[in-house]
């Protein structure tokens, strides 16, 4: 069997900046660190952070007095930083700054007197966020047979911006569709998607090119991963999403001599790699690499942290 890895996989770098924000905190702080939410939506990284002693809570009211809290990759809305201030909790934003851009063009249209359609999925920890860092009306539509029913003035002023881990070519459509309905609406090209995104979403449409079935390591709430599996279904391959090794039916796999496998934005590469330990228990495997995009992209942690960490080490120098 031959397995053929996507390029690029896993991790983008709003994933690994909001993971190390918590470790770094539990490091300079001590445990327990309090995060609101999932801080990326995968239980593996999650247990790992738990292990360390993060403490995962639905809401900063369950954090006690004096804590440090930080708020998951997703972004909050204002009234969740506010309830923090309220409280006088310490407070680190590990908010990917695709995202922080996204609420920035947001509440940019809003304050040039346009109503705000968000593309994205009810529900969504990212999309709950957006809407309530916005002050006015928000339009919510996540299929072009939405944006027919919106009940909006075909010449109102109108914006819209994007959840960042969404299917390109649906939003790609979307946009379209409200581009031809309405006659004063701007916002981001299609291109302004979270860069991670795109990147992975072309890897698997070049890896069904090549493959009979398509693996994606990731969680079943995490949108970006549900994207990638439902690419591969389009391009007309047997798509499968898997928490992890121990998901893996080989019933998949039957007659099928060349494997796709991918991760989601929020999937360790060790679940990747337990996958293929998996399939070498199976049958003689030979893995190799596909060509694609090489992401060298990195975002700095908030001030808070460098701040604290060059006291520390200045202690540490003190201290001899």
């Amino acid at each position: 069997m031959r397995v053929i890895l996507a390029q690029p996989r896993g991790f983008c770098a709003g994933v690994v900046r909001a993971i190390e924000i918590v470790e770094k905190a539990l490091e300079q702080f001590d445990a327990p660190i309090y995060v609101r939410h999932e801080i990326v939506h995968n239980r593996h990284v999650v247990d790992g952070l738990r292990a360390k002693g993060a403490r995962f809570v639905q809401e900063v009211e369950e954090a006690p007095d004096g804590a440090h809290v930080v708020f998951s990759a997703h972004g909050v809305a204002r009234s969740v930083v506010q309830a923090t201030a309220a409280r006088g909790l310490s407070a680190l934003d590990a908010t990917c700054p695709l995202v922080t851009k996204v609420h920035n063009q947001a509440k940019r249209y809003v304050r040039q007197g346009r109503a705000l359609v968000l593309i994205g999925h009810a529900g969504h920890p990212e999309v709950e966020g957006t809407i309530g860092q916005v002050d006015g009306p928000i339009h919510l539509v996540s299929s072009e047979a939405d944006v027919a029913t919106l009940d909006v003035g075909v010449d109102e002023p109108l914006a819209y911006v994007t959840q960042t881990t969404l299917s390109v070519d649906d939003t790609r459509g979307i946009i379209a569709a409200l581009t031809a309905r309405f006659t004063n609406i701007v916002g981001p090209d299609v291109s302004d998607i979270c860069y991670a995104t795109q990147h992975r979403q072309s890897a698997v449409r070049d890896l069904c090119k090549i493959a009979e079935v398509i693996l994606v390591v990731g969680a079943r709430n995490s949108s970006n991963s549900n994207r990638l599996r439902e690419i591969g279904v389009e391009e007309g391959l047997p798509s499968y999403l898997i928490d992890d090794a121990s998901a893996l039916d080989p019933a998949w796999l039957v007659g099928k001599d060349v494997v796709g496998l991918t991760a989601g934005a929020s999937a360790p590469e060790i679940l990747v790699q337990e996958v293929i330990a998996a399939l070498r228990e199976q049958t003689a495997v030979t893995v190799e690499t596909m060509d694609g995009v090489q992401e060298h992209i990195e975002f700095r942690l908030p001030a808070e942290l460098r701040r604290a960490e060059h006291v520390l080490v200045a202690e540490k120098l003190a201290a001899g």
